[in-house]
């Protein structure tokens, strides 16, 4: 618990003043080294070798170079070149193996690489679009504090006030409680959020578009953390890496905003927060 708190202490301040203060193109960096490494431990994770060099490698370069085309403006081409590339690669590198007779790649790793090396940063690119919006280091901010907020509120509702454990067996030590305080939580920080956000900003807030994200973002980060660990469940894995101490590894972070961000992005696109 020391470890995680630490880590929490040291990497959150940094995070907040390079979504508050800097540039977009420092935040989408950081984006682009996120989905990189959240591809890494995926492969890692769910390939067990199967997954040859030049897949990981084009997979996780595929990763590392999605978001910053969103910094760009060319994300939908960039997404179908990239998909086009990966999907190319894998299935040479499985046609390869199978015409040698070894049957280990198969139809699997190539989805996986496609999952890995597009998908995922599909969804956390969604976080460099809305920091290039108008008021982005707002909108940005929110749908980070967001998914990490819902996951405190769940685990602490979860301990003081669980009681039907084993809703899923994902997660069985999770209570029926825990997630209605993660929605619950993900709810009255949105408005909450909005009252400094408008103050702070001196700009008019939509507190329906707020409380719709904290809703349904709540329930894409709830849905996020199942998700992997689902697949961590299903691979026998622990944690998808060891890179901060605590908490695991960068996915074991971020998977829940792979489901949060694109829900808060469509949100405010469709119903502008300010």
């Amino acid at each position: 618990m020391a470890k995680r708190i630490l880590v929490a202490v040291i990497f959150v301040p940094i995070l907040l003043v390079i979504m508050l203060l800097l540039p977009p193109i420092v935040w989408t960096a950081v984006v682009m080294l996120i989905s990189a490494i959240a591809c890494f431990e995926l492969l890692r994770a769910t390939g067990g070798g199967k997954v040859s060099l030049p897949m990981q490698t084009v997979s996780i370069l595929s990763a590392a170079a999605l978001p910053l085309c969103f910094w760009a403006e060319a994300g939908e081409l960039a997404a179908g070149v990239c998909a086009f590339t990966v999907t190319a690669v894998s299935f040479w590198c499985a046609i390869r193996d199978y015409d040698e007779g070894d049957t280990t790649i198969g139809f699997f790793q190539v989805l996986l690489t496609l999952f890995g090396g597009v998908l995922i940063p599909l969804a956390l690119s969604a976080l460099v679009i809305l920091k290039c919006m108008e008021y982005g280091q707002y909108l940005v901010l929110l749908a980070v504090l967001l998914a990490f907020v819902t996951d405190a509120g769940a685990y602490f509702a979860g301990v003081f006030l669980g009681r039907h454990r084993g809703i899923t067996r994902v997660s069985p030590n999770k209570s029926l409680e825990g997630y209605l305080g993660g929605f619950v939580t993900g709810v009255v920080f949105a408005l909450a959020y909005g009252v400094v956000i408008g103050a702070a900003s001196g700009q008019e807030v939509n507190y329906l578009s707020l409380a719709l994200c904290g809703l349904f973002g709540a329930l894409a980060t709830e849905l996020g953390d199942l998700a992997f660990s689902f697949i961590k469940r299903q691979y026998g894995v622990k944690d998808y890496g060891h890179l901060l101490p605590g908490h695991g590894g960068m996915l074991d972070r971020f998977d829940s905003m792979i489901f949060c961000a694109p829900v808060v992005l469509f949100l405010v696109l469709c119903l502008p927060v300010f």
